[in-house]
């Protein structure tokens, strides 16, 4: 099942009033890496005056949402009633839709992709924790204690979006890992103990050696692992089950997330440092830098020059 990407999800909501669709968007997030943005459930509730129930599909990217009202969730393995209060925790990987009983919902969501975290070095890997794992409870009943503390982090991620705060998306990240600790701290403890199975193994130990050649520190730095190849290798695996496996969990290729791992770091390395283009292609493994052009601009859509100005 191909998931519906972000461009799909902004035409969506903009069909509702004839807006522009980049009228939308956040501030600035076109020269941020990765993407955020938080909404009011009442302006997804304005489609379904005017258009059909959300399709079951995967999305490209991961929702949190906060809803108060009577409605229906359905996952690819569980169906879920909200009675009054719902916090919804939504990945990229599992098809999904939701249903209103009634258009008197109110509450917040917001959606994000993995790679919006990485400039924060949290450590954090969405795949990785328990909420958004397969055993996971992705859809809880809340008290109105906690769902007016949970309100109260939308409110301040609705705030800190429009604002003019030259570090905001920073302040977001942060308020974002604290919507999802609280929602960890919400499940079952049968959740939290999740053992993995071996195609989870495999996903996280490929993320954790993705992961572990970043950061960059200096331009002598060259990526060790560069090809699906070089990572079947290190795992002891053959790459076509490599591919399979990823393919499997996550909804893509061993090289489309090499790539797109790449692709962010070269996003922070433009925006973080001052090293020169050629530099940064030499240490992402580029040959010269109009492959890294091209690379990048396929990726991104803006030549790496574009993106850092």
């Amino acid at each position: 099942m191909k998931p519906n990407s972000l461009e799909e999800f902004y035409s969506k909501m903009a069909a509702k009033d004839g807006a522009p669709t980049n009228t939308l968007l956040p501030p600035g997030i076109q020269q941020e890496v990765g993407h955020f943005n938080v909404f009011q459930v009442a302006d997804l509730i304005a489609n379904y005056r005017h258009r059909p129930p959300m399709t079951f599909d995967r999305r490209a990217f991961y929702k949190i949402s906060l809803i108060r009202g009577r409605s229906r969730v359905e996952n690819a393995d569980k169906v879920v009633d909200i009675a009054q209060n719902g916090l919804w925790f939504a990945t990229s990987r599992v098809p999904y839709r939701w249903l209103p009983h009634d258009l008197n919902q109110t509450g917040y969501f917001c959606i994000f992709t993995d790679e919006f975290l990485l400039p924060a070095k949290s450590g954090v890997v969405l795949e990785e924790l328990p909420i958004f794992q397969a055993g996971a409870y992705p859809v809880l009943e809340v008290t109105d204690t906690d769902y007016a503390a949970i309100e109260a982090i939308f409110l301040k991620m609705t705030k800190e979006i429009t604002s003019g705060y030259a570090y905001k998306y920073d302040l977001l990240r942060t308020y974002l890992l604290e919507l999802i600790h609280f929602g960890q701290k919400l499940q079952p403890a049968p959740a939290l103990a999740h053992t993995p199975n071996a195609s989870a193994r495999v996903t996280a130990l490929f993320a954790e050696l993705l992961e572990r050649q970043f950061p960059l520190e200096t331009p002598q730095q060259q990526l060790r692992l560069r090809t699906a190849k070089d990572y079947a290798d290190q795992l002891a695996v053959h790459v076509n089950h490599l591919n399979r496996v990823l393919k499997e969990t996550t909804g893509r290729t061993t090289t489309a997330l090499i790539g797109s791992r790449v692709a962010q770091e070269a996003k922070i390395l433009l925006k973080q440092t001052t090293w020169n283009i050629s530099e940064i292609a030499d240490c992402l493994g580029f040959t010269d830098v109009a492959h890294f052009c091209n690379f990048f601009k396929r990726q991104t859509g803006l030549v790496p020059s574009a993106f850092r100005s």
